[in-house]
């Protein structure tokens, strides 16, 4: 009961290992092209992808077992943001298509604490769709207009953080 349970976990360790990797690829290379909001979004997402892997590594350890913590996948090494976008919804559908059906199969398993890991990272998974799907909508609305005024807007902040530091 509790090997297929800390299989999956497992494996949902790595795919977020993986997203931590990507995220913060996308914010190094949004934030040195001068897009701060896309930037921003990558970053606090990388972070809450890191909880993730706190929150499933903490229920394979109460189940017995052993933290596998290599990533499922390499990086992509996309800088254009459109294509980070397009990527980053790619990799949110993904993960909520099989922690639904990992949760199921949890529960199948009668292990329900497992399923209600699954079920939580489902939630933040489909906010994490929601906000890379907003953006992707906002720039097919505005093209390229939208990444520039964040850039403008960077530039903006810019002097008056040197000016604090």
């Amino acid at each position: 009961m509790n090997e297929k349970s800390i299989e999956l976990l497992n494996k949902a360790v790595a795919d977020e290992m993986s997203a931590v990797h990507q995220y913060m690829y996308f914010h190094f290379h949004c934030e040195d092209q001068g897009y701060e909001l896309l930037s921003r979004l990558f970053m606090k997402t990388a972070i809450e992808e890191m909880g993730h892997v706190e929150r499933c590594a903490e229920r394979i350890l109460f189940l017995g077992g052993d933290v596998e913590m290599a990533a499922s996948e390499s990086v992509q090494k996309i800088q254009d943001a459109k294509a980070m976008l397009e990527r980053a919804r790619a990799m949110e559908q993904s993960s909520i298509r099989d922690y639904n059906k990992w949760a199921n199969e949890c529960s199948a398993n009668a292990d329900a604490g497992s399923k209600k890991v699954f079920e939580g990272l489902v939630d933040d998974e489909e906010r994490h769709f929601s906000q890379y799907d907003l953006e992707m909508q906002k720039v097919e609305k505005f093209g390229e207009q939208y990444l520039v005024l964040q850039s403008i807007e960077g530039s903006k902040s810019a002097p008056e953080e040197a000016a604090r530091e």
